[in-house]
């Protein structure tokens, strides 16, 4: 199937550069509204691969997120709030971008055109078949993810994609293919835009459903969230005092001496 170079296509608006500021405002926010309708359309992908996640890691695996430029720092922010916000360990969802944590604020030339670089990152944390490897990139044919996707294949290790462009080299060698198609971009090209916040949503569905799934929320609630500044704790103690039924200061108490709203309530429940 030959790709479908769509993220690359003529935007559907021209003049730009004549526009007032509030039609720049209402167009590109015109534009977004078609973000979520196409997400809409990829969700039984999406299901299918956090399922095959919450068995990985239920067996001790790891979530990887590869990816460069833009695709690549969604990924570690992704990755990275899973300890805070759900109080798993660090190692647990990891983010990786062509060019080293260098990239996540410049630009490293060509990073993302070595097919190696992605499997050798991976093998400095001896990546297995229990661990699933995710790809990002808009445009489908990014060489750092490729070649890592050949090599997990090769390996047995599951793959997933998340593109913007069907047909596309990640798309045919994803185990799980994700693609939401988001249109053109509002200004001609620049995935940052729509592709990048199509990826942001994929990403906080795929993390947000595995946390739930291996019972890292009770209810609605973080009960395992890191207390790391005076909102959490105070939004924890809250927590603590809905379900003990009990003063603020008790339950302020019990959530500093345990260190997380679900270690509180067992205790308080006692």
């Amino acid at each position: 199937m030959a790709i479908d170079r769509i993220t690359e296509s003529e935007s559907n608006h021209n003049h730009l550069d004549k526009m007032s500021t509030r039609d720049l405002l209402v167009n590109m926010n015109k534009e977004d509204k078609t973000v979520p309708e196409a997400i809409e359309k990829v969700i039984p992908t999406i299901e299918s691969l956090v399922d095959e996640i919450v068995i990985r890691i239920n067996k001790g695996g790891r979530l990887f997120y590869i990816g460069a430029g833009t695709s690549g720092r969604l990924g570690i922010v992704d990755a990275s709030e899973c300890p805070p916000t759900f109080g798993v360990p660090h190692g647990m969802v990891i983010g990786i971008i062509a060019g080293g944590d260098d990239a996540i604020r410049k630009a490293v030339e060509f990073a993302e055109d070595n097919e190696n670089g992605a499997w050798n990152d991976l093998q400095e944390y001896q990546v297995g078949k229990e661990d699933t490897v995710i790809g990002i990139a808009a445009s489908g044919t990014t060489p750092y993810v490729i070649g890592a996707f050949n090599k997990c294949n090769e390996l047995g290790i599951l793959t997933g994609s998340i593109t913007c462009n069907p047909g596309s080299p990640m798309d045919l060698l994803a185990k799980h293919s994700i693609v939401p198609v988001v249109g053109p971009e509002f200004v001609t090209g620049s995935t940052r835009m729509k592709s990048g916040t199509a990826q942001k949503l994929v990403l906080n569905m795929i993390s947000t459903s595995v946390m739930i799934k291996i019972g890292r929320v009770e209810g609605n609630r973080m009960v395992d969230m890191q207390l790391s500044n005076a909102k959490l704790v105070d939004r924890g103690t809250k927590m603590v005092m809905s379900q003990l039924d009990n003063s603020y200061a008790e339950a302020n108490r019990l959530l500093k001496k345990h260190g997380s709203v679900r270690k509180a309530v067992a205790a308080g429940k006692k």
